[in-house]
């Protein structure tokens, strides 16, 4: 299997679990896209540094050759179903009820120490 069939299954898999299987529906929502260019902007960074430096280097033969800040778009596009996956599934929890107020351990108690000691 290529790069490339890899990242276009990869699109697809985390576009049928927002869509049909956990249904949050996030690419329908304008929020989704306004906020998207943040991630994609920090991706290209991170890859460009890496594929730049060769640090990680691709087989030509794997992917379709077309380079954005000199990683190849199958890495976009990964990256594009890991943050769709991730968030959905994100979603999904927190409307079952997993976590809903987040606390780290002890950080409650820690921070009305804090709050105390600094009156």
């Amino acid at each position: 299997m290529s790069y490339t069939t890899a990242a276009l299954l990869g699109v697809l898999a985390s576009l049928v679990l927002d869509l049909l299987i956990v249904r949050t529906k996030l690419v329908r929502r304008v929020v989704f896209w306004a906020t998207y260019p943040i991630i994609f902007g920090f991706q290209l960074i991170s890859n460009g540094i890496l594929t730049g430096r060769n640090i990680v280097m691709y087989d030509p033969d794997a992917i379709i050759g077309w380079r954005l800040v000199h990683a190849p778009v199958e890495d976009l596009l990964f990256g594009f179903a890991l943050v769709l996956s991730t968030l959905s599934l994100w979603v999904t929890l927190g409307r079952r009820g997993i976590q809903r107020h987040p606390a780290a351990g002890e950080g409650r108690s820690l921070w009305k120490l804090i709050r105390r000691t600094g009156e």
